[in-house]
């Protein structure tokens, strides 16, 4: 059961990450909380396949550390690759003109 309360809490807070980081105009709403989401999941399982104990404080640490570092990552690199991609596709249609 906590798995999925984890889980809604990295969608949850993905989505306010989304407004705080700049760029956002270059990535769709529902892209951090669900890079959110998955990281919070994939640490809060594979925490427990090594052992820690789902009521401890470390996997909670853990699984939204991993929440924040992937969602800020995500957001960080994709706005710069799609501004490069956007300028890019301006100056070839205008054949440099611009």
């Amino acid at each position: 059961m906590e798995l999925v309360y984890v889980t809604v809490i990295g969608a949850g807070i993905g989505l306010l990450l989304r407004y705080v980081l700049p760029g956002r105009a270059a990535y769709g709403v529902l892209l951090l909380p669900a890079v959110g989401a998955m990281a919070t999941a994939a640490v809060w399982v594979g925490m427990l396949w090594l052992g820690q104990r789902f009521d401890g404080g470390w996997i909670w640490v853990a699984a939204l550390g991993a929440w924040a570092i992937a969602s800020a990552l995500v957001a960080t690199l994709l706005s710069r690759r799609r501004e490069a991609a956007d300028a890019a596709a301006s100056h070839r249609l205008t054949a440099g003109r611009v």
